[in-house]
């Protein structure tokens, strides 16, 4: 569509195109306050009102004066945004940290200086440059479809000239599939930060090599994407795939440590070692690092298979492991108590052997004695 309106202009000539300049500019602030001050008072109204509220959640107002200025031009940024969007359904509000912290409890906020964005049951938090034109950006991607479909050769060809993003397409049988729903549920989890796109057409799924219900990873500048192997994918499978590709890019050049992803179905006779050697459950997303020198390992507590962790959380926890704030090695002691009390156990058993030996050749000396005593008789 931009391009289509961009020929349109240049074929007007210069005194047309000369006319729409100021069509083309950045708008300015008007004045008007559509900002709101969200309290205990306002905030549910707020959230059932707008399709998407955005929150800044601030320090308290500063002393100093070149601070003041600070919060006055985020307020200023947010305002402009809230200018732009007004026919969107999009909310805008500010909360702060000391005099609305019940407020900011309820809602889950906690790092201050950070723009929150609430849409149905999920929060986004916005992680880009906080001017105008990006936070607009980012909250009419979040308008959009979580999954963008891909119905012709254009659109495959738009797609693949998408080279700077990371991407996901998956070929499924129709919007009501079950899988590409799973697909869905986990497209909603990384907008706008991940495109997810599918298809349903067999030419466009041929054109990608693509099997029913099969979904590929694109990394930036890729030509030749990766498929998450072992089709059909629930949500959990997709969304961890990701959050470890997130991680392994990120770590790229670290030559101390290697991510690798394994699906235990690929290997079930390993399984019950690996559940024995490794004291996890597999047939629940499990994340760990292991020292590949002893076998040692330690594994991060995933209280409920819906909430994995951020991609940041997870690379906290890892840098963790291997600056040693957590040790490989802190369950060895426990191990060494069940070695211990296994050792107990098998020497307990021996006694019993032993005794059960005494008592059986204590029987066989009786019954020797009672045959010499037949044969006296």
């Amino acid at each position: 569509m931009q391009t289509t309106w961009i020929l349109l202009l240049a074929s007007l000539g210069l005194s047309t195109l000369a006319g729409t300049e100021k069509g083309l500019e950045f708008p300015r602030y008007d004045g008007k306050d559509r900002v709101l001050d969200i309290n205990e008072k306002n905030y549910r109204k707020a959230l059932k009102k707008y399709d998407m509220l955005c929150l800044f959640y601030h320090a308290p107002p500063p002393t100093a004066k070149e601070l003041q200025k600070q919060l006055q031009m985020t307020e200023l940024v947010l305002e402009l945004a809230a200018q732009v969007l007004e026919e969107k359904d999009i909310g805008f509000g500010i909360v702060d940290s000391q005099k609305d912290a019940k407020v900011a409890k309820k809602l889950g906020l906690h790092e201050e200086g950070s723009i929150y964005v609430f849409k149905e049951d999920r929060v986004i938090e916005f992680d880009g440059l906080l001017a105008a034109d990006t936070l607009v950006e980012f909250l009419l991607d979040l308008m959009e479809d979580p999954v963008e479909i891909i119905d012709n050769a254009q659109e495959l060809r738009a797609f693949d000239r998408m080279e700077e993003d990371i991407k996901l397409i998956g070929f499924f049988k129709s919007r009501d599939s079950e899988h590409y729903l799973a697909f869905q549920e986990a497209a909603e989890q990384f907008q706008p930060f991940i495109k997810f796109f599918a298809t349903f057409e067999k030419s466009v799924a041929k054109e990608l090599t693509l099997k029913m219900n099969e979904v590929d990873f694109y990394e930036p500048f890729m030509e030749e994407p990766v498929t998450i192997s072992d089709k059909p994918h629930s949500e959990e499978e997709l969304v961890a795939f990701i959050i470890l590709k997130e991680v392994a890019r990120d770590n790229t050049h670290n030559p101390d440590l290697s991510i690798v992803w394994i699906d235990p179905d690929n290997f079930p006779l390993l399984i019950p070692y690996w559940e024995k050697t490794f004291k996890v459950d597999l047939f629940r997303p499990q994340i760990g690092v292991v020292n590949v020198t002893d076998a040692d390992s330690v594994w991060l507590e995933i209280p409920d298979d819906d909430e994995l962790p951020s991609p940041e959380e997870l690379e906290n926890w890892i840098e963790d492991v291997l600056s040693g704030k957590v040790n490989t090695e802190d369950d060895d002691d426990d191990d060494d108590e069940d070695d211990d009390d296994d050792d107990d156990d098998d020497d307990d058993d021996d006694d019993d052997d032993d005794d059960d030996d005494d008592d059986d050749d204590h029987g066989g000396d009786d019954d020797d004695d009672d045959d010499d005593d037949d044969d006296d008789e």
